[in-house]
């Protein structure tokens, strides 16, 4: 049986991410954005507060919570501010490769340094060249007996510039595309690490996204995650356990956005009235509670399904462009019942709007997710209905099976625009579509009664 309810541990764990939120995001949240700074004093505090790091398992010394836990948290600061929040949780995603990866030595080593000196780890797939299409990094690893040699950049990186470890994805073989595709855990300190500006950024600008410049830097074979070939496996792995917690975002801003319409609704006057006195503004917030809803059920049954050790790419997929589409719909009516106090910087709708924009983009743009999606939709999903060619024609009158002065005759069907033809024969040309003969095709099906 299906069951939609949190698990006593669950709800506490969402009372304490939403009471974090509320205490030590929320007040802050503007003034960062402001400033396009990051509040290195929240993260720290996410980290004494166990909000952060707790899907390192317990065998490591973490908490061991799944990817539904995660995205319980998630939603919670990011309803608080979306930008603090992915930097908040953007070690969730540079430790995923680590922990999906065989290599049980770095998983010691960094895993624990981690937790007990509160380091920060970054995902460095993208370049300035290069952001969705992974298979087109050019950042190169050049073996150098049992080391690699990194020469390259890497753009776009969330928490570039204040990140002590970098998943760094580069590749043995440009050509060769996404066989080629090797993965490493990079030291920030190490020679040839250079960090580049930080982004300035239209919205989540409580966040840092930097450049990594990389010249020449040795890899120890010690901290090689994935080989030549087994990288891109390895990122799209990532990205099923990563992308429902961009859903996770999605919701959570989704939600303050439509809380602060509702709010804002139900005492604005105009008219003589409320704004929520009508039945306009009515439609338009139940439209926005239902998105939010789903994007949130959706959101959930990918994390589920990544905690059930199954491929969760696809419901991965599913979720985020739903979720972070919805999002964007959510906003904008709630900025439309602001009006033009929604567009001034006076109320939180502005910097939402601006925040909400980019989770169409990162962790692979909306347009990325329906290639994903149609592709296995096209490929891999087994239909429960037959062909059209193939669908069941009564060659009699249900209504008069079985009876022995209605004799059986034989049906055909054109391929091309479904005609029905009985008879012995198909008919020379179809009578519909103006196709020949060839194109018929016969049917001999079992008769059902009335």
């Amino acid at each position: 049986m299906l069951a939609f309810d949190l698990s006593p541990e669950q709800e506490k764990l969402q009372q304490k991410a939403r009471d974090f939120a509320l205490k030590y995001v929320v007040p802050v949240a503007a003034y960062y954005d402001s400033f396009d700074k990051t509040p290195m004093h929240v993260l720290k505090a996410a980290f004494d507060e166990g909000i952060i790091n707790g899907d390192i398992p317990k065998k490591y010394g973490g908490k061991g919570y799944g990817v539904l836990d995660g995205i319980i948290i998630t939603e919670e600061i990011a309803a608080a501010c979306a930008g603090i929040a992915t930097s908040v949780f953007d070690n969730s995603l540079g430790m995923q490769p680590l922990l999906l990866s065989n290599n049980e030595p770095a998983k010691q080593k960094y895993l624990t340094n981690i937790l007990k000196d509160f380091k920060l780890m970054a995902f460095a797939t993208s370049e300035p060249t290069m952001g969705s299409d992974v298979s087109g990094i050019r950042c190169t690893a050049t073996p150098d007996g049992d080391d690699y040699i990194l020469n390259g950049s890497k753009y776009w990186i969330t928490n570039g510039g204040i990140a002590d470890y970098f998943s760094i994805f580069a590749t043995a073989d440009s050509k060769a595309l996404h066989k080629g595709i090797c993965a490493f855990v990079v030291e920030k300190n190490w020679p040839g690490v250079e960090i580049g500006k930080r982004i300035p950024k239209l919205g989540q600008r409580g966040s840092d996204t930097s450049g990594v410049h990389l010249e020449n830097v040795r890899v120890p074979k010690e901290n090689v995650l994935a080989q030549p070939g087994e990288g891109f496996v390895l990122a799209m792995r990532t990205f099923g356990r990563t992308r429902p917690g961009i859903g996770a975002f999605a919701v959570g801003a989704a939600r303050s956005a439509m809380e602060y319409a509702i709010d804002y609704a139900k005492r604005r006057t105009v008219f003589g009235s409320t704004l929520a006195n009508f039945e306009g503004i009515q439609f338009k917030i139940a439209d926005m509670y239902q998105k939010v809803e789903t994007a949130r059920l959706l959101t959930y049954k990918a994390a589920w399904e990544a905690d059930q050790g199954r491929d969760a790419t696809i419901p991965a997929s599913i979720s985020k462009l739903y979720a972070t589409e919805a999002a964007f719909e959510v906003v904008d009516e709630a900025l439309q019942i602001f009006g033009g106090y929604g567009y001034s910087r006076m109320y939180p709708i502005e910097k939402l709007f601006r925040d909400i924009r980019l989770f169409r983009i990162y962790e692979g743009t909306s347009e990325i997710q329906r290639l994903i999606i149609s592709g296995y939709v096209m490929g891999a999903y087994k239909p429960v209905m037959p062909k059209l060619e193939d669908l069941p024609v009564h060659t009699q009158d249900p209504a008069q099976v079985n009876q022995p002065d209605k004799p059986e005759t034989t049906a055909w069907r054109c391929r091309i625009c479904g005609y029905v033809h009985y008879g012995k024969e198909p008919p020379e040309t179809c009578p519909s579509c103006f196709f020949p003969s060839s194109v018929f095709k016969s049917y001999v099906t079992e008769t059902v009664k009335a």
